[in-house]
């Protein structure tokens, strides 16, 4: 738990709780069958964290703490641990949210809280903490400062945090920018446009399934007890360009199908659902690894560069050519019949691998410019929480010996809560 250090309590500062300074309503656990397609927006956690789809609404009526008005103080305080100001139309609020009534400057409340937060998670050192009781929360000791200090806190902190967005937008705009590069490099290069042909017209045309032997992976079988257990890729490990190794389950395979789902170093990888198409070549990072269903095995004739199809595969994804070949109308699915149909243009072996040199070639530039940026992100992200830490030390603005103290100012709550409470 977050320890406030007595030391250096900047002028007309004293100390607190966050239970203090607000009251914590928790929002209403509504029931499945309340759920309907009218009436006002129930707000989960998904709908504050921008990954919810699907919206529930509710047509009852609730209490008054329940509602949710455009620009209330929320805080959800369970699987996600965070701090919004709800930008939404009016709603009500679902349970583990709390809505806040705040007893000094809201939007100082807000990014109090959010430093808070942010100091929760540090001291807690990575242990994925994603739950925090309301007694707990309340009960977190703070630095408050005097009311006027406050308002000229949160004018700092969004002019600063204004400035950063306006550098962010510009960081995600080159982002976006590095992405249409890339995509430009691909349609040039199979269009003839980066190698010696300077056109693709004389180009062989040709279906994968007459230039390689393919293979679907193997069906999960759980009741299977013949075999050893070996790792298996599932369309999950699977990204554009390379692997995820991170998180690779275990399946019985007999020796009769090791050479069949086994991969070797320049196998092409390419998904069969989930994304379909998604591909990449395998470099025996992990030896014998097998695949599973979901996955199909490409090895190319020796007059096919794997790269330079892999690259084609990409291509073929972005511009939509690859749908094609999809089967299915909600679920795509990239069948090995479909895939075999597969038609692509090649040059001669060399210039394929000049076309791969000079695809890798740019996409290495591309890349460097990506770390570049990503970089440039984090660094915003730091840069913004540490704004917050300062501004919560008493350290971002000046202190006003004519402000009111803010022992004044914790009195007058306290009074108005004692009032209310009778």
């Amino acid at each position: 738990m977050i320890q406030v250090s007595k030391n250096n309590l900047p002028q007309g500062w004293t100390y607190t709780t966050l239970g203090s300074i607000g009251e914590y309503l928790n929002g209403r656990a509504f029931k499945k069958h309340e759920w309907g397609k009218k009436g006002k927006p129930i707000i989960r956690i998904q709908d504050l964290t921008g990954t919810g789809k699907d919206p529930n609404y509710f047509e009852g009526i609730v209490e008054d703490r329940y509602v949710v008005r455009p620009n209330d103080f929320l805080i959800s305080w369970s699987a996600t641990l965070g701090a919004y100001l709800w930008k939404g139309p009016e709603g009500v609020l679902n349970q583990h949210i709390f809505k806040v009534i705040s007893k000094i400057d809201k939007i100082f409340h807000y990014y109090f809280v959010a430093n808070t937060i942010n100091e929760l998670y540090r001291h807690t050192h990575g242990s994925g903490m994603v739950h925090i009781t309301k007694s707990k929360f309340e009960s977190v000791p703070v630095k408050l400062p005097p009311l006027n200090e406050q308002k000229r806190i949160v004018a700092k902190i969004e002019q600063l945090f204004s400035d950063l967005d306006a550098g962010v937008e510009t960081l995600h705009a080159l982002k976006k920018q590095i992405k249409q590069y890339r995509q430009s490099v691909l349609k040039y290069a199979f269009e003839g446009k980066l190698t010696k042909s300077g056109s693709s017209q004389n180009w062989e045309i040709v279906k994968l399934g007459d230039v390689s032997e393919m293979c679907l992976g193997k069906m999960l079988d759980k009741n299977k007890n013949k075999g050893d257990y070996e790792p298996y890729l599932r369309n999950i490990n699977v990204r554009w360009g390379h692997f995820d190794l991170d998180d690779l389950l275990e399946m019985r395979f007999e020796e009769k199908e090791q050479e069949r789902y086994s991969l070797i170093k320049g196998d092409l990888v390419v998904c069969e659902g989930g994304e379909p198409g998604r591909a990449a070549v395998w470099s025996d990072e992990v030896p014998n690894m097998k695949i599973q269903k979901a996955l199909h095995r490409i090895r190319v004739d020796e007059n096919v560069n794997n790269r330079y199809l892999l690259y084609y595969i990409m291509l073929s994804a972005q511009n939509g050519y690859l749908e094609e070949y999809f089967t299915g109308t909600t679920i795509k699915h990239l069948t090995g019949r479909k895939l075999k149909q597969f038609k692509f243009a090649i040059p001669d072996i060399e210039e394929q691998k000049d076309v791969v040199s000079e695809i890798e070639r740019h996409f290495s530039i591309a890349d460097k410019a990506d770390e570049v940026v990503d970089a440039a992100l984090k660094q915003s992200n730091r840069l913004r929480q540490s704004i917050l830490k300062h501004a919560f030390e008493g350290k971002l603005v000046d202190q006003d010996p004519n402000d009111e103290p803010a022992e004044k100012l914790l009195t007058r709550i306290q009074k108005q809560s004692g009032k209310e409470s009778q």
